[in-house]
This record gives structure tokens, C-alpha cells and sequence, in this order.
């Protein structure tokens, strides 16, 4: 068994990072977005907690492991190596992948929010490194940079926090009871590291979302009468 010396502070620290980071209370607004979900809802897509696991799953495989955990990966390199171009254009290759002007908005709109609080925490990059319209998940690398996190718990935490917000997003429009999202969550768990392994695995040519139906309920959801979130 592990002894507590065998624990560096750097890594208690890091660990704690990560925490803050990916914790419902990061004042970036994460709460007030659904990327889709109330759309789908709506639409009577997902009625109980047995179609919303498999819609959790479906955006895990096909979107996240194969756009957001890869690219998240790409840029925290790119940071660790100070490499603006490949920042720059990760940056707006994400922007170019958000399919409704929602996913777009809220892509965005965290990305500044997050740029707001890191530089009240006085940790925002220096000179030219920041892209001038930087995203959510480019500043979420940035952070995890500066808490010098392993990539791969970058990912994780980065999963996790989505999962979370998700779930969160069903307790209150679907509704969804709070022991059910406890039973989505242990249940998906080991999706989470099977799409943070496919993630580092998957080479450039094989990165883009395919979620014909998220993009389309987004678009929906954009004149939906009647609505508790901005996505």
C-alpha cells in the first residue's frame, strides 16, 4: 500500500488544482448552459434515466473522445511548449467545429469568463500567447498548464466536470432524481477513461464531433419557446 510520503506536494498541489478547477462552484457560469440537453428533452429524445445514459454515452463517444479531450490534450502541449501558433489554431478550429450559434456562444462566453477569474488570480499567460478570442476548453489547458497537471488527469477532470454538468442540467429539467444520477454516474465512470484512452490515441485526421442530433436539437433549442438554459 502507498505510504503518505510517497506523495509529493507538487502533485498534492496539482491534485488540489484540480479540484478547483473542475468544481460546480468555478465562478465561470457553466451551470447556466446544457449543450443540447434540455433540447433533447424537449423534443422527447430522452425521457428517463435509461435514454439519458445512453445519450450521455453517445456525446461521450462521438463528440468529447473524438473533438474536446483530444484537442484539450493538443493544447496543453502546445502551452507546456509555448507554442502560440498551434495554440491560435487549435483555438480556432474549436470555434469552427461549434455547429449552433449556442454552442458557439457558449464556447466563448466560458472561455472569457475563465479568462476573467485566472487573471483576478493573477494567472493569466503573458505577452502574445493568449488567442484574441480564446475558448473554453484553450483557457481550461492553460489552467491545467500552470498547475503543471499530467494530460491524461487534465482529461479526466475535464470528463468528469462535463458528466457533472450534464447530470446536473437532467436533476433539474428532466427531472432526474439524485440517486439516478448517482447510477448514471457509476455506471459511466469507465466510459470516462475508455474516451480519455481513444482520445490520446486518436491522430489529427481523425478529430471532429459526430452529433448530427445534438447539433440539430441545439438548433432547435435556439427558438424554444419555453427554456431554463442558454444551450
Amino acid at each position: 500500500m502507498p505510504t503518505p510520503t510517497e506523495q509529493s506536494p507538487q502533485q498534492d498541489l496539482a491534485l488540489l488544482g484540480l479540484m478547483q478547477l473542475v468544481s460546480p462552484a468555478l465562478p465561470i457560469g457553466a451551470f447556466a448552459w446544457s449543450q443540447g440537453l434540455e433540447s433533447a428533452f424537449e423534443l422527447g429524445w430522452v425521457n428517463n434515466e435509461a435514454e439519458l445514459r445512453e445519450w450521455v454515452e453517445g456525446v461521450l463517444e462521438d463528440g468529447l473522445s473524438r473533438c474536446e479531450l483530444p484537442v484539450l490534450a493538443r493544447l496543453q502541449t502546445a502551452w507546456a511548449e509555448q507554442d502560440s501558433g498551434a495554440i491560435a489554431r487549435w483555438n480556432t478550429w474549436l470555434q469552427a467545429t461549434r455547429e449552433t450559434a449556442e454552442l458557439s456562444d457558449e464556447d466563448t462566453r466560458l472561455g472569457a469568463a475563465l479568462v476573467t477569474l485566472l487573471r483576478n488570480l493573477d494567472l493569466l499567460p503573458e505577452g502574445p500567447m493568449l488567442p484574441d478570442e480564446p475558448g473554453y476548453i484553450t483557457m481550461f489547458a492553460w489552467a491545467a498548464h500552470t498547475r503543471q497537471l499530467p494530460v491524461r488527469q487534465t482529461l479526466l477532470g475535464f470528463a468528469w466536470s462535463w458528466l457533472e454538468n450534464q447530470l446536473a442540467v437532467a436533476c433539474k429539467a428532466l427531472p432526474l432524481g439524485h440517486t439516478a444520477a448517482q447510477r448514471i454516474i457509476e455506471g459511466t465512470r469507465p466510459r470516462l477513461v475508455e474516451a480519455v484512452d481513444t482520445a490520446l490515441e486518436r491522430q489529427d485526421e481523425d478529430l471532429g464531433p459526430v452529433l448530427p442530433g445534438l447539433a440539430l436539437g441545439s438548433a432547435l433549442h435556439e427558438t424554444q419557446y419555453s427554456r431554463l438554459f442558454r444551450s
